[in-house]
């Protein structure tokens, strides 16, 4: 947590989360033009932002775009800041009503997020797959139903939240699916997401990747930081945080 708060202490290093909060997957030419430093001065900022994991880099191609990873920022929010408050915040429930083409390749996400769980391998892959483990730890649903490809997220009034259709899986390593947001209305339209399970000796890093954000479901952003907070948080201790009612 110390490299959190060192890295937020300084204004360069805000500048470039404020940059990428704004639009994700920024190259580094792309932040450079946003400060008045050399390009190895904003190199090194982001490499202090990166050991904080707070910004994520994945090179596609010749080019090596960065992302910001809210995971950090809403565990020492769980940790420092949400058990001083005298009301719980309202949490914003943000978790294909078009089809989506299956053979689509991924290419560079809108958004990538990363945080590494203290579990195994097969724990992790049930925790994403299994249809009871995702109800244990939604923040917001408390059921899931799976059938064949399709998965729905419930919510305690019996709405539909979310459906995924899953497209892909490596088992124990990769999960592509559709992410069909119903919580933003009728209509709303689709987007693609995917799981990477990475095992780290005693650790398994999840990286999350959604592609092909619609314009106004940016807020998406803050449901993943929420989600991996608590799907970390269940795996580790048997508790997932869920949202305040």
């Amino acid at each position: 947590m110390d490299s959190i708060f060192k890295a937020l202490a300084d204004p360069a290093r805000r500048t470039l989360l404020d940059a990428l909060r704004q639009r994700d997957g920024q190259t580094l030419q792309e932040l450079t033009e946003l400060l008045a430093m050399t390009r190895f001065g904003v190199m090194k900022h982001l490499g202090v932002l990166e050991d904080a994991g707070l910004v994520i880099p994945l090179k596609k191609g010749r080019f090596k775009h960065h992302y910001l990873n809210a995971v950090p920022l809403q565990q020492t929010i769980d940790r420092w800041i949400e058990p001083m408050r005298a009301k719980p915040a309202a949490r914003a429930v943000l978790d294909l009503k078009q089809s989506l083409e299956r053979n689509t390749p991924m290419t560079k996400p809108d958004f990538v997020m990363q945080t590494f769980i203290r579990c195994t391998q097969d724990a992790l892959w049930d925790a994403l797959s299994n249809p009871d483990s995702m109800a244990a730890y939604h923040f917001a649903c408390d059921r899931a139903t799976r059938e064949g490809n399709v998965i729905n997220f419930i919510l305690p009034d019996g709405n539909t939240m979310l459906s995924q259709t899953v497209t892909q899986e490596t088992p124990k390593t990769r999960i592509e699916t559709t992410f069909e947001p119903h919580f933003f209305g009728p209509g709303a339209p689709a987007s693609r997401m995917a799981y990477q399970i990475e095992p780290q000796g005693e650790q398994c890093k999840l990286t999350i990747e959604h592609y092909d954000i619609p314009e106004g479901q940016e807020g998406v952003a803050e449901g993943w930081a929420r989600l991996a907070s608590s799907l970390k948080s269940w795996l580790e201790t048997g508790t997932g945080l869920k949202a305040a009612g």
